[in-house]
C-alpha cells in the first residue's frame, strides 16, 4: 500500500490529527533543558502506538502489543517504520484500529491496553502497562 504524506498536511496538521486521535506527549530534554524529541503515545485496543520526532527528517514509529513493558524500548513490534516526518506520520495515520497492519481482516480481540502515565523526574514521565 502506497502512503501519502500530502494527504495528511505538514507535519505540525499531522502532530494535530495525532492529538484528536488521543495521542499522549511528552518532550524528554536534556541535562541543560534542551528538548530532546517530541514522543507521542496512544494506548488503544490491544495495541500501544508511540512516535518518536527528532525533526522534519528523523522520525520513528512502532505499533506494539499492549502487553510490551517498556514501550519506549520495545522487545516485540506489530509494525515499525523510520524516516521523514512527514512521511512516518502519515503511515501512522493511516493504521487501522481495529486489525493488526500486515493481517488483513483479521479482527484484534485480546484485551485492551490499560497503564498510566508516571512522573519518574520533575521533566521526565513513563507509560506503565498496567498488568493482571
Amino acid at each position: 500500500m502506497t502512503y501519502s504524506a500530502d494527504s495528511f498536511g505538514d507535519t505540525e496538521s499531522q502532530l494535530r490529527a495525532l492529538v484528536a486521535r488521543g495521542f499522549r506527549f511528552l518532550h524528554p530534554k536534556a541535562s541543560g533543558g534542551s528538548v530532546l524529541a517530541v514522543v507521542g503515545v496512544r494506548a488503544h485496543d490491544n495495541v500501544v502506538d508511540v512516535m518518536w520526532l527528532h525533526g522534519e527528517t528523523d522520525a520513528r514509529a512502532v505499533r506494539m502489543p499492549a502487553d510490551e513493558r517498556d514501550v519506549m524500548s520495545p522487545t516485540q513490534t506489530l509494525w515499525e517504520n523510520s524516516g521523514h516526518a512527514a512521511e512516518v506520520l502519515a503511515q501512522l495515520l493511516s493504521l487501522p484500529d481495529d486489525r493488526v497492519p500486515g493481517l488483513a481482516g483479521t479482527v484484534r480481540t485480546a484485551q485492551t491496553a490499560a497503564g498510566c502515565w508516571v512522573a519518574v523526574s520533575p521533566n521526565t514521565s513513563r507509560w506503565l502497562a498496567a498488568t493482571g
